[in-house]
């Protein structure tokens, strides 16, 4: 038997030796008095004269995390969402019986403790249990060195390993959740409306990707998972309602990694009598007054690099940035025949369906996006990227498009609307084409969106944010900044 199996067993053998002695091991109803941390803030400046002229007697739940026995005494550190406490157990104050039931608590258990505070020598704050309850027992040990689960795979697979051992983690999950709730109240202070859209499409839409395929059984048809939910918000736009957000999860049946997941959450709002560069006025102020409130700062730290996150950000025209950032040279772009060349040079493959302004995405992606570290909007995209956006009235090869770029990522895409019924179903039509040569990410024909322009879209803009990118942004600094708050 191997060692893993051993301590399995020895597990299963202690929850037996506790069901003999009628206790039982998962109880189902335990009630707290408190958190660990509201007795700490409490407590944590008080004398032992202080404390016990206070005589308050606490109630917490939470985990077993470290156990040292010492003869008739143990100390342990008990831990909760809010933190950790140190538990000082003696068998005469809990008694002989159920000192010797302790004496079966494992490392990961979680435990129910009746008592109260003093001060330690050493002032730690520490509390003196009166009763131990087993809430449930572990029949698996945690790592050995629980603060410190290091190993990827296990990390990602058994996330609730990881947010028990690495409470930097659990950080990271609580300041997602406040920098949602964040953004939901900047949004409702400007009179957005939140609203939820189909999940499952009968025709995936608004955004160039790979979807996912799934059948319902009773209407007998193929569904896909949304990729966006852009067609549905701008019908509700249609439908008079000029300012609609969605926090929503997307699906794209594409390449996997650190930085692009299956499936991940978005942002999507759209804002009637607006336009793009409205919404980066707007974007600008939103990402600079979250990091205000949350991190009490518009700095980050971020994969080495202090970023800036106060307005105004720089802005760069598509074509400027490779020129200006890429290093490419002006006559290169204007002519299909020498993009191919440089793209080739840069041995970019060549898929189907690649024209000049495709290959021109993919060498910004090569030669500007890593340049791009400080927010930086890049605007103004060539028309033949943007299937769904407004054309420029003054050129219309371009459309009034911008990508927003912070710490080398994107982190938003969001353009003036196109609401021209007419000009939308022939740029369809174009890309059913490039779906009839292989492009299988191109956008299929959606006629009842058409339907919808055709009864009157007012000038809009929308954008989408990355959710799972703009965490990765704020938490390097999240994990310093906000440990109090959280």
């Amino acid at each position: 038997m191997d060692e893993k199996s051993e301590l399995l067993s020895y597990r299963r053998a202690k929850l037996e030796e506790l069901r003999s002695a009628g206790i039982n091991p998962y109880i189902s109803r335990f009630k707290p008095t408190h958190s660990i941390k509201s007795i700490v803030t409490k407590y944590s400046d008080f004398t032992n004269e202080e404390i016990e002229e206070a005589g308050e007697e606490f109630v917490i739940g939470g985990r077993l995390i470290s156990k040292r026995r010492h003869g008739k005494t143990t100390f342990c550190h008990v831990q909760d969402v809010s933190g950790k406490i140190q538990i000082y157990i003696r068998k005469d104050d809990i008694g002989e019986d159920q000192y010797s039931i302790f004496s079966v608590y494992d490392i990961g258990d979680i435990v129910g403790i009746r008592g109260t505070v003093f001060k330690t020598r050493t002032g730690e704050l520490t509390i003196r249990a009166k009763e131990i309850t087993m809430l449930s027992k572990s029949l698996r040990p945690l790592p050995e060195k629980w603060h410190g689960l290091k190993d990827k795979e296990t990390r990602y697979r058994q996330r609730y390993v990881d947010l028990i051992v690495n409470p930097d983690v659990k950080r990271i999950f609580v300041l997602r959740s406040m920098i949602i709730q964040r953004i939901r109240n900047f949004l409702d202070e400007r009179g957005f409306l939140e609203v939820e859209t189909p999940m499952m499409q009968s025709i995936p839409g608004g955004a160039i990707a790979k979807p996912f395929k799934t059948y319902h059984n009773s209407l007998g048809m193929e569904l896909y998972l949304r990729v966006a939910p852009e067609l549905y918000l701008k019908r509700l736009v249609v439908g008079g309602f000029e300012r609609v957000y969605e926090i929503n999860r997307n699906f794209r049946n594409e390449g996997i990694s650190t930085e692009h997941n299956p499936e991940f959450t978005m942002l999507e709002f759209y804002m009637a009598y607006a336009d793009y560069h409205d919404l980066m006025d707007l974007t600008e102020e939103m990402f600079s007054c979250i990091a205000q409130e949350i991190l009490n700062t518009t700095k980050v730290e971020y994969n080495g690099n202090e970023i800036d996150l106060s307005p105004p950000w720089k802005r760069y025209t598509f074509k400027d940035s490779l020129i200006e950032l890429g290093g490419v040279e002006p006559e290169v772009l204007q002519t299909g025949e020498k993009v191919r060349e440089l793209a080739a040079r840069l041995e970019i493959p060549l898929e189907a369906g690649d024209n000049p302004e495709k290959l021109m995405g993919k060498i910004f992606d090569q030669l500007v996006e890593p340049k791009l570290i400080q927010p930086t909007f890049i605007i103004d995209y060539p028309a033949e990227l943007s299937p769904l956006s407004k054309k420029k009235e003054d050129d219309p090869t371009l459309v009034e498009r911008f990508e927003l770029f912070i710490g080398q990522k994107e982190l938003a895409n969001a353009y003036t609307e196109l609401n021209d019924p007419i000009d939308q179903e022939e740029r369809f039509r174009r890309q059913m084409e490039e779906r009839g040569m292989g492009d299988d990410t191109a956008h299929k024909m959606d006629e009842d969106y058409i339907r919808a322009l055709e009864y009157g879209m007012p000038p809009t803009a929308g954008e989408g944010i990355g959710i799972d990118r703009m965490i990765m942004l704020f938490t390097e600094i999240g994990r310093a900044s906000c440990r109090e708050r959280v």
